[in-house]
């Protein structure tokens, strides 16, 4: 058997083609918005990584995770998405790799967005305890814990790939996407279900804690300042989280976009892509890091490489 049509279906989207120029336009826009977002975000981190007054502050670790997390899952999926242009189907092994990335990064950010709201509330609600239970040390043992509760999540769908696939499935190429590749029905039925979890314990969280500083603000007979401040970046996780869900419901959203509008197929695919896996990488630095005065007054110089004092 020929390893390049090994037992796995490529997606409908191989059958359809796009003319040169619409594939050349496609990806030049994906690489180009990609590269600018990745530039932002980059900026953001070297401004992090260069003032201590932001990597001794848990809430500017944690957005700074954030940040590099988007640009991993950002680079995995446009990878992927090239990849599509340039040969239908790669090598299993590299599409494992990269898929591995692009989930574990996936989920990072509405846990992220969840312990970001909570530090938000603490620093709020209790004020005088805030040094105590956000520290940095804590703030780092979360970013591992985010990271291990998604391991627990992909893991199991890398061991049952090796468990039940031959081994020549990992020599051979494949069109590349999750489904594709963790095609057994348990990795299906598990992901559903972490999803429904993760996401419903996020937005309990996120509800929670914007009830409760909502509350701290009526009970202080104000919404000014810090509170109100604080009520807003919560709601402002909660727009970036029904962002980051576009891409749990992305299959469903597709086909029905598919069934409303048939003759655009392709059409469909590139904006679902462009709003699903593109938009929200967008939006998140501008929601947080530009919100943030001290943050702006150092990323300013950096984003335009402007001549400038150091700021200590």
């Amino acid at each position: 058997m020929n390893s390049s049509s090994y037992g796995f279906n490529v997606s409908s989207s191989v059958r359809y083609r796009d003319s040169v120029s619409t594939a050349v336009t496609n990806n030049v826009i994906v690489l180009a918005l990609g590269l600018t977002i990745n530039y932002i975000n980059g900026t953001l981190i070297h401004t992090f990584r260069k003032h201590q007054i932001f990597y001794m502050n848990p809430r500017y670790i944690l957005f700074t995770h954030l940040v590099l997390n988007d640009m991993i899952q950002l680079t995995a999926t446009i990878s992927l998405f090239v990849s599509t242009y340039v040969s239908y189907r790669i090598n299993a092994s590299l599409c494992c790799f990269i898929i591995t990335f692009a989930v574990f990064t996936t989920l990072n950010t509405p846990l992220n967005l969840a312990v970001m709201a909570v530090e938000c509330y603490i620093a709020v609600c209790l004020p005088l305890r805030h040094p105590q239970l956000c520290t940095i040390k804590r703030t780092y043992i979360l970013i591992g814990c985010i990271w291990a509760l998604s391991a627990v999540s992909v893991l199991p769908d890398i061991f049952l790939v090796l468990a039940t696939e031959p081994v020549r499935l990992f020599y051979s190429t494949i069109f590349c996407e999750r489904d594709n590749l963790f095609r057994h029905k348990i990795s299906l039925e598990k992901r559903d279900f972490s999803y429904l979890v993760y996401l419903s314990a996020v937005w309990l969280t996120l509800l929670y804690t914007y009830f409760r500083i909502f509350f701290a603000a009526k009970a202080a007979n104000s919404v000014d300042g810090n509170i109100k401040k604080a009520r807003n970046t919560v709601l402002l996780h909660g727009f970036q989280l029904l962002l980051s869900m576009l891409t749990f419901v992305a299959p469903l959203l597709k086909k029905a976009l598919v069934s409303w509008f048939p003759r655009n197929y392709l059409q469909v695919l590139f904006v679902c892509y462009i709003i699903i896996q593109i938009l929200p990488r967008f939006i998140s630095p501008v929601l947080y890091g530009l919100r943030d005065k001290t943050f702006r007054q150092y990323f300013r110089k950096y984003l335009l490489c402007a001549k400038r004092k150091e700021i200590p």
